[in-house]
Order: structure tokens, then sequence, then C-alpha cells
């Protein structure tokens, strides 16, 4: 949704932002009202409150089949105009402060939208409060549009009815404010985002790439660096050096702190990645939290209690038991070109000593011309035209396997490479999702769900042994390159897919080239 490309969401543009919705589920936001609840509600409210007596023509109306919501609202207020002086103010208002949510840059009603008759005006204000009311509920952009695999459920919610029950009970703000996320992490993103919006210095900063800095060095960059620390509130002051090109030991602290929120190795040394970093503007970083924005409101604000969340973007995984997060741990993900997809797909058991049919992808491309001392080495065999590597602690997927229910052999696993997990650059699978120190991992889950001994057994056989979960556990690969840490700061990680450009030029941000993940051939593990 650009500002340029879409001033306003016309009839033709809804069409693209409103899918088919259910009338029986409602996520986060006022229950659906009937035509009678929104006239008892209308006839309560003060008459300078009141919507004039204007009929909603359906036949002239010229509303698209696919407003699957418009036609809702006027349902519910029985094909009523819906819209007062009063409450037009109050969506101008709300619409004022988008920037709650990233969406400044994003257009809902159009200049012009009082102009026509009452009836187009009536139409012309509930398309654009329902639009951004579906932008709040359920993100303003379709992920399945932007992925060929995307099957993390968004909000399920109707909006119609509920629109018009929040205009007759003249509760339209109220509404509007119940409908994005509300915890913690997404109003620290939202604070950081007003924040990074406001700052000064919208031209990219530019500091020199040439040798790596190390404290003590006297460099000409140093000013530029402390300045940009100051400004990234890093650093408070610069250090008392008069010729300001020391690096010295508070600028690197200060660098140690920015590499740790940007996953990268915390040295002090200002190399090429923290120059990277250094780099970005203030104007880079909003624009990465609007996007960050944009994808915590395509979640259900109702995950299971218990789940496992992975964050490709960070590399990382929480492990949340009974509502409260008690395990996290580095992960080894997809690299740029063979992404972990995100999926919302549950692990059913857990697999001893598994083997691994290696994928005809990786059998015809890294594996092509090997031969029979290769296949020793690694023990590997053919099966039926097929490679397949024994169980044993040389295996790619390690001692553990967690089989997860999805259609792209998508899991979580162990690995043969434990020091990869030392990386700050964590992107190196074919795809799947390696878990640091997983055998201790999966006897945790086993333990937990009362299979303890039983998984025991089958590591200690040395076998393949398939350990079936009494209950599945639910695991999101999910896609944040902002997020908040365990003491509620803000880190950032690069955009190591580049997927962050396509959601921020439908959000109204010029299109931006991405700070990517250097792909880099490790091994041919999944």
């Amino acid at each position: 949704m650009t500002s340029s490309a879409r001033p306003y969401l016309a009839a033709t543009a809804i069409a693209s932002l409103f899918v088919t919705l259910s009338l029986s589920a409602h996520e986060n936001a006022v229950p659906g009202s009937t035509a009678s609840q929104a006239s008892a509600a209308a006839a309560s409210a003060p008459a300078s409150e009141k919507p004039n007596a204007t009929a909603i023509d359906r036949a002239a109306a010229n509303i698209a089949a696919s407003e699957t919501e418009l036609r809702h609202a006027y349902d519910a207020a029985g094909w009523k105009a819906l819209w007062s002086d009063s409450s037009r103010r109050a969506l101008t208002q709300a619409l004022a402060g988008r920037n709650r949510h990233g969406l400044d840059h994003a257009s809902f009603l159009a200049a012009d939208a009082a102009s026509g008759s009452p009836q187009k005006t009536d139409i012309a204000y509930t398309r654009a409060a329902l639009a951004y009311a579906d932008a709040l509920a359920r993100g303003a952009v379709d992920p399945a549009e932007l992925h060929e695999i995307y099957t993390v459920k968004r909000p399920d919610v109707d909006l119609g009815p509920a629109l018009a029950k929040a205009l007759a009970a003249v509760t339209l703000a109220q509404w509007l404010d119940s409908l994005a996320p509300g915890d913690a992490e997404y109003r620290a993103l939202s604070d950081a985002y007003i924040a990074a919006s406001n700052a000064k210095g919208d031209a990219e900063p530019k500091i020199a790439l040439a040798n790596s800095i190390h404290v003590g060095d006297r460099d000409p960059r140093v000013a530029d660096i402390a300045a940009q620390l100051i400004d990234d509130g890093y650093l408070t002051a610069r250090p008392a050096d008069a010729s300001g090109q020391i690096y010295a030991q508070p600028i690197a602290d200060a660098v140690k702190q920015m590499q740790r929120d940007y996953g990268i190795a915390d040295d002090g040394i200002v190399g090429p990645a923290t120059l990277a970093v250094l780099n970005v503007s203030p104007t880079d970083r909003a624009r990465a939290l609007a996007v960050g924005l944009e994808r915590r409101r395509w979640l259900s604000r109702t995950p299971p209690a218990t789940r496992i969340d992975v964050n490709t973007a960070a590399a990382d995984l929480h492990y949340y038991r009974d509502g409260t997060m008690t395990d996290h741990r580095k992960v080894i993900v997809g690299e740029p070109g063979r992404e972990t997809p995100q999926l919302a797909s549950p692990i059913y058991r857990l697999v001893a000593n598994p083997t691994w049919t290696i994928p005809k992808s990786i059998q015809n491309t890294e594996l092509k011309n090997v031969g029979a001392s290769y296949l020793r080495a690694h023990n590997m065999k053919m099966r039926d035209g097929w490679i397949v590597q024994q169980p044993g602690p040389k295996n790619a997927l390690g001692l553990v396997k967690f089989d997860m229910q999805n259609n792209q052999a998508i899991y979580l696993h162990d690995t043969s490479a434990p020091s990869l997990f030392d990386r700050s650059q964590r992107h190196l699978s074919h795809g799947c999702v390696r878990v640091s120190d997983a055998l201790g991992f999966a006897a945790m889950l086993a333990e937990q769900e009362g299979v303890g001994e039983e998984w025991r057994k089958a590591h200690e056989s040395g076998d393949y042994t398939i350990v079936k979960l009494p209950r599945q556990i639910p695991v999101r690969l999910l896609y944040h390159n902002v997020f908040t840490q365990d003491d509620g700061r803000v880190a950032y990680r690069t955009d190591p897919y580049g997927w962050n450009d396509a959601v921020a030029t439908k959000l109204g941000f010029a299109a931006k080239g991405a700070n990517r993940a250097k792909a880099e051939a490790i091994d041919v593990g999944p």
C-alpha cells in the first residue's frame, strides 16, 4: 500500500485487502452486533452523535462483491447511514495517530471523502474505517501474497458488524485501539518506531570502510563512529580526547553493546559488519520497525500456551511452557537461497539416532560426483537410488530429529557440527533448523511430556528409534529482524533473507535494497 500508488482505499483496492471472513469468529475485537442492537445503541446516543437518516441504497451503492465486511457493516445497521459528524472526526483523529502502528506512510481516507453525496460519503468513511481496522487486526499486507510458503494462521475477524456496533455506541476509538496487539513487545516496537521517525539524520550516514579499528588505534573515522553511537543511544558523550581520533575503551564498550544488539561477535572491533550497522540511519531503523509491527499484526493474539517459536531472522529459539518462556537457545537456519519457510507445524515425535535420506536437490548438486570412498567416509549407503546416511555421531541430523507435520520436509534436529553455533551469523543450513544442545532439549521435552524413560532407552540404544509424543507441541517458524530481548531492549538484526523490502513498500515506504546475510557453503547438512 503506497501513498503514491494508492491514495485511498477504493472499491477496487479493497478486493486485494479483504478475503471472505468467517461470520462466526472474531479475535480481539468488539463482538458483532445485529441490526436491532445497532439501532438500539444509536437511539440512546446524543443527537449530536447520531448519523443522518440517509438510507444506503444497496443497488446504487456500487459495493464490490469482494467487499464482504462493507456489506456486513450495513447489514448490521439495517442499511442506514453509519456516520455522524462527530464519528467522522473520531476516525480522522484515530488515523492521525496511526504512526503508533508504523502505518503513517499508508493512506486510508481520501482528502475528498466528504465531498460526495451523503450516501457516497458514508460508504467512503466505512471503507476507510474497515481498511484501517483490518490493518490493525490482521495486518495491512497479506503474507501469503508475498511468500510462496506461509502457513502461520492469521487472526480470523468479522469487522463489519463490530464497526457498526462501535459507531452506534460512540466507542469507535476504543474499538480501534483494541484491534492491534497489546503485548509489551508490540508497545516497545511502537515506541522505538516513533523515536526513530522523529530522530534527526534522515540522510544515511557514511563512515568509510577501510582497515578494522582496535582499541588504542588512532583513526579519523573515530569521531564519526562516536557521533553515530551517541545518536543511537549507545554512548552518552564523546571521550575526553582532544583529537577525537583515539579509539578509546568507552567507545569500544559502546560498540560491544551495539554488536550484541545486532547479533555480531561482540569483540569491540570496528570491522565491515560493525560499520554496516553504524551506517544504518534512523530512517532505515524506522522502516525495519514498521515491518516488525506489521509482522506481529499477522499473528494470533492468543498463541498456544505451550509452543516453540523459532525466529529465523535472529537464528534463535524460544520455548514456552504453559504461557511462560522456559528455554532460549541458538539455532542454525536456512542460508539465503535456501530460506527456512514461515510455517506453523507441530512436533509429533522424537527420532533417536536418525538416518538421513539426502534430498535429490543435494544429491544431484553437492554430492553429484561423489564416489564409494566418500560414501564410506561419511557412513552413507545407496538405497533404491537414494543416498542414506546411517545413524551415528557423524550423521548430519546428529543424534535426534524432532519430526514435524508439514509437506516441506522441514524439521528441527541435532547436528554433527556443533561449533557452528559459536558464529554470530547462523544462516547456514539447507532450510531445516539445527538446535543447540538438541539432546538436552529433547530430554527436557520428553520428560515434561511423560516419556522421559522411553526416550533415554531409545537414545542409549544407538539404533534408529521413534518415540511418539503423547501430545503435539506447536512450532512457529517466524521472521522477526527487530524484537525485544529478555531485558525489554529492542534488538535489531540485518534482513538476512531480504524479505523486508516487499512488506515495507506495501506499507508505503520507498523501495530499498536489503542488508542481507552472505551465504556460506559450510556443509551439506539439512
